[in-house]
């Protein structure tokens, strides 16, 4: 059994490659829910849609979001009469949204939908939330709080950033799939997909009970770098870290993840890093980690499963 904490678009893909080397009783893919909002009066979970069109193959690479072959007449029509546009939401994709709105209301978690959505994908593999509960996370800026799509999509990350916390979190619990993964026996590593440390992956490890629960699991956890050559692929991480003063570096991504991570997988463009992050006591794969085909996915898959097994908890 393999748990990946996953968010966006590195997660998504690495979330891919795994589930074409692993069959779906290895893997659980935990999913951020702290982007998730209230929009239009639809629940919008743009992260588990990220990984549920991912692994759907119906995803939009060009984009990096949302479904391809998509149309536009609903934002269409609705700016036309003056509404919110601000938050693009085609034609195929608000179905989505609609669908998990009515069963959410109607008194399903999100767990629930989730499964749900998955089996009319035929998507055999379990993705989950974090949480069933209602979480937000709110972008700390030098211009004051937002919501992170605010920040996001809105202001397009123009704010300092200066830290994120989260709105509701102190009432939620770990989806159960999520929190019976966790205590599974036959768990052998967990992962972070090259997600955003601050508001993929940090949201997750928040839900309380999860931080202890991975530092228990007694099984090494790997953490892949979503920094190659002091950029981040895509959205605002490297931004976010040069505003913290953090060394915009997989070096800094182990600075963030410190000890509760076990190995870090680097790109090859890194590999002069690898000395001193093995130095702090983190075991470090270097490989190719730009992901720009499925073979490029299962290939990263299978390096940052192969460190997981030459790696043992610390203190284990």
């Amino acid at each position: 059994m393999i748990v990946a904490l996953a968010g966006g678009v590195g997660g998504a893909k690495l979330a891919h490659g795994l589930t074409r080397i692993l069959d779906p009783s290895e893997l659980v893919i935990a999913v951020n829910t702290g982007d998730d909002f209230l929009h239009l009066d639809y629940f919008i979970c743009p992260d588990l849609d990220s990984v549920l069109y991912k692994l759907a193959d119906i995803n939009d690479t060009e984009r990096g979001w949302g479904i391809r072959d998509e149309t536009w007449n609903f934002m269409e029509s609705l700016k036309k009469i003056g509404g919110e546009d601000w938050f693009q939401l085609g034609d195929k994709d608000l179905a989505t949204h609609i669908e998990r709105t009515r069963r959410l209301t109607e008194g399903q978690t999100l767990s629930e939908v989730t499964r749900a959505l998955c089996q009319q994908h035929k998507i055999a593999h379990s993705i989950v939330p974090m949480t069933d509960h209602r979480v937000g996370t709110v972008v700390d800026t030098k211009d004051g709080d937002f919501f992170f799509q605010d920040y996001f999509v809105r202001l397009r990350c123009e704010p300092t950033f200066t830290g994120v916390h989260y709105k509701g979190m102190e009432e939620a619990v770990p989806a159960p799939q999520f929190k019976a993964a966790l205590r599974d026996p036959s768990l052998t590593a967990i992962m972070f997909c090259p997600s955003n440390p601050y508001v993929s992956i940090d949201p997750i490890l928040s839900v309380p009970g999860v931080f202890n629960a991975l530092n228990n699991a007694g099984v090494p956890i790997i953490a892949v770098s979503p920094i190659i050559g002091g950029q981040a692929v895509k959205g605002p991480a490297a931004k976010m870290m040069a505003e913290l003063g953090l060394p915009v570096s997989p070096r800094g991504i182990a600075q963030h993840y410190g000890n509760l991570i076990d190995g870090l997988v680097i790109d090859n463009e890194d590999v002069d890093l690898a000395e001193q992050i093995m130095a702090t006591g983190i075991g470090v794969q270097v490989t190719n980690t730009l992901m720009k085909s499925a073979e490029d996915e299962a290939l990263l898959a299978q390096e940052t499963l192969n460190l997981a097994a030459t790696l043992s908890r610390k203190g284990s």
